[in-house]
């Protein structure tokens, strides 16, 4: 399963940006002296595709795309029966906390899952497995950090599933016998689409409460200006959209 996994990371890596415009442009390079012109516009072209996917304009409209805008609704929010966090990866190893640690986006999501169960009162399914090289599976350590730093006591803890696919597979085997299918489920904005398909398709009710909620738009120049975490952005991005096309497929 770790080779797997490592093939899967690997392939994950060259196809999405910025490897995949970087191979792109190394073809455009090979090409220069066999047909100069072609190669030019694969040149520019991949040039581009990186600048625009550099701007938060267009990490923002591709977020937008694979994902909302829109807060969970504080209406539907109160008839939900259970609160679902969804595992979004780990810092493996993090010298400063002794261990394996929440990386920022499991971070973010326990956060505002620990907001929700606090506001509401309800129980809380944490959800992810263990990565590769990790000791302990994404549920456990979110688990800990909720009830140790946020002091939000977990109910269930599904630490056996590899992807949001059997995130949603585990959780209703979990919460099914208790005729628990409503929930109120916890991601980020980018990838509001695709978790909440599975967990419907899975049997639930969903309830979509996602958090760092992506905006689109201009408002300075700046927005039109290449930056490293917009780039990040259009990567978690593409991933999605490429990971709903390959759901639907399924």
């Amino acid at each position: 399963m770790d080779a797997a996994a490592t093939l899967y990371q690997i392939a994950k890596s060259l196809v999405l940006p910025p490897a995949n415009l970087l191979i792109i442009a190394a073809i455009g390079i090979l090409l220069l002296r066999r047909w100069p012109t072609g190669a030019r516009w694969i040149l520019i072209a991949a040039w581009f595709s990186l600048y625009a996917l550099s701007t938060p304009f267009v990490a923002g409209a591709l977020q937008l795309v694979a994902g909302t805008d829109k807060p969970v609704d504080p209406e539907r929010l109160k008839t939900a029966q259970a609160i679902v966090i969804l595992g979004g990866g780990l810092r493996i190893d993090a010298p400063e906390y002794g261990g394996d640690t929440l990386a920022r986006l499991t971070l973010e999501r326990t956060r505002y899952g620990a907001r929700l169960a606090r506001g509401t009162g309800l129980p809380v399914m944490v959800a992810g497995g263990r990565p590769v090289h990790a000791n302990r599976s994404e549920a456990e350590v979110m688990r800990d950090v909720l009830e140790q730093e946020f002091g939000v006591p977990v109910r269930w803890v599904e630490s056996s599933s590899r992807d949001t696919h059997e995130n949603a597979r585990n959780a209703a085997a979990l919460l099914a016998p208790l005729e628990i299918r409503r929930v109120a489920l916890v991601m980020h904005g980018f990838d509001v689409h695709r978790a909440v398909a599975e967990f419907r398709n899975a049997g639930f009710d969903v309830i979509p409460a996602p958090t760092v909620l992506p905006q689109a738009g201009v408002e300075t120049v700046a927005d039109l200006l290449p930056h490293a975490t917009a780039l990040l952005g259009s990567y978690y991005a593409l991933y999605e959209l490429i990971g709903f096309f390959v759901q639907q497929v399924r």
